[in-house]
């Protein structure tokens, strides 16, 4: 009859195995987030014309992380550059429905104006 190890023994005969695993998980490299930078990089090209003037801060901010999101690709620093470009995404999006706010603004206030001509133009009559 064959006698089995301990247990504790059997844990300790098991322990440099799961710290190679553990160490090739940790060294296994992230995918270039190429989608998300397509996406981004789309998203600040949308909002380029509508929200260049209405939203300049904003519509800088998303080109600013959207570079730095493809210097971190090419740093190979993907977590960092999918960050960035998910910033980049979202900081444009933001420039995008403020230019929309201040176009519906001046819609608005050009509405009441000519509302306002209206009333005067009849209270004369």
């Amino acid at each position: 009859m064959t006698r089995l190890p301990a247990p504790s023994t059997r844990v300790l005969r098991l322990a440099p195995l799961v710290a190679v695993v553990a160490l090739l998980g940790a060294c296994a490299t992230t995918p270039p987030p190429t989608a998300q930078i397509a996406v981004s990089r789309a998203a600040v090209e949308r909002a380029g014309g509508s929200a260049a003037a209405e939203a300049p801060i904003e519509l800088a901010a998303a080109r600013d992380k959207l570079a730095r999101a493809n210097q971190a690709v090419a740093a190979k620093d993907y977590p960092l550059a999918r960050q960035l470009a998910e910033q980049a995404e979202a900081d444009a999006t933001l420039a995008e429905a403020q230019s929309r706010s201040v176009r519906s603004s001046r819609a608005l206030a050009e509405v009441r104006e000519g509302l306002r001509q209206m009333r005067d133009e009849m209270s004369r009559k």
